[in-house]
């Protein structure tokens, strides 16, 4: 069967976007780099510019069948008008649920796919999580827990600012979509603090927004409680209530994500946590079934990547590769819980999600 997608514009060359390229270049799409400043050294064809250049960005996604935007969350938004504009495939790895929400509107009326939210959390957590619910009868809750953390923490917050500031600045801020009582209902960020423990080493959790996705409009009326959680060494959840709330910092967010990148710089030996758990009945017997994995950095294309930047990207490749093959939808919204787990598993990025356990 022929692709439906055979040339990918990736769009933010920082490291998700230059391994997002990488990995499809590497499986066979012709792949073109767009960014302000291109690096040199990798294998497909880059080309400089703004995507505030409407006329470039329009003239490279004219010559692609797909653009995936590697870009912060509050950039996304013109990349997903102009591939609607001009029928392209649209990926993006946003957290950000306004963003999304204004892409989704797109969708109707979109002559490819709109596929935002492939990355890690949202994105493969709720893929997970759909699978695990799908094994019951009956659903009581369906719990989300995934934390991007250094291996050898120091200092009292426990981390290292591996991701955009941007994006952790608004997952801490941000009301958090749930499911309550059987309700959907909002949260507030940093709240429901609980111990979680991953192969003996004891952590935290805690609420911030983002992470469901989807999940709350597809469990809505199926599920008594639904939540994500992220999973910290602990101690942090106290210490950023104290910076945000008490500083005040919450009230000047760009500042924040500057002071905090500079207090705890990006690490290479960092760890991904997924914790994903199920309770409901099946055959009439209440039952909890979990999916629990620690990810570390890996050599993919001759080049050692931090965990946080291959299953982020290998994530949003396997959806890619799936739009590609004809097992997604050819046009339209694509809610990550309705991509079947075995099917992203046989992808060749997804794979590598199922060859790590805890």
């Amino acid at each position: 069967m022929a692709k439906t997608i055979n040339s990918v514009l990736v769009i933010g060359l920082g490291k998700v976007g230059l391994l997002v390229a990488s990995l499809l270049q590497e499986e066979g799409y012709r792949v073109t780099g767009l960014d302000r400043q291109v690096p040199t050294g990798y294998k497909f064809a880059t080309r400089e510019g703004s995507i505030q250049d409407e006329a470039l960005l329009d003239a490279a996604l004219l010559d692609h069948d797909a653009v995936v935007t590697c870009l912060p969350y509050h950039l996304n938004l013109p990349v997903a008008h102009a591939a609607h504009r001009l029928g392209r495939h649209y990926f993006d790895l946003t957290e950000d649920v306004a963003t999304t929400h204004l892409i989704q509107e797109l969708a109707p009326t979109a002559k490819g796919v709109m596929a935002p939210q492939c990355g890690l959390a949202p994105g493969f957590i709720s893929i997970v999580g759909a699978d695990l619910a799908a094994r019951f009868d009956t659903i009581r809750s369906i719990e989300l827990r995934v934390g991007a953390l250094p291996q050898h923490p120091r200092g009292l917050l426990g981390y290292a600012f591996n991701w955009s500031p941007e994006g952790v600045v608004n997952e801490y801020l941000n009301p958090c979509d749930v499911i309550a009582g059987g309700k959907q209902t909002q949260v507030p960020p940093m709240e429901g603090l609980e111990t979680i423990v991953i192969d003996g080493l004891q952590l935290e959790a805690f609420t911030t927004s983002g992470g469901l996705g989807s999940m709350c409009d597809s469990f809505a009326g199926k599920v008594a409680s639904l939540n994500y959680k992220t999973i910290r060494y602990p101690g942090h959840c106290r210490l950023m209530r104290f910076f945000f709330d008490e500083l005040l910092m919450k009230n000047d967010r760009k500042h924040a994500g500057e002071i905090l990148v500079n207090a705890k710089p990006p690490v290479n030996d960092d760890v991904v946590y997924v914790h994903t758990a199920v309770e409901g009945h099946q055959e009439g017997n209440l039952l909890r079934e979990e999916f629990v994995r620690a990810y570390y950095p890996q050599l993919i294309a001759g080049q050692m990547w931090r965990a946080i930047s291959w299953t982020t990207a290998g994530a949003v490749c396997a959806v890619v590769n799936l739009v590609a093959c004809g097992k997604l939808p050819e046009k339209g919204f694509i809610k990550q819980e309705e991509i079947p787990l075995n099917a992203f598993f046989e992808t060749p990025t997804g794979a590598l999600y199922k060859q790590m356990k805890v």
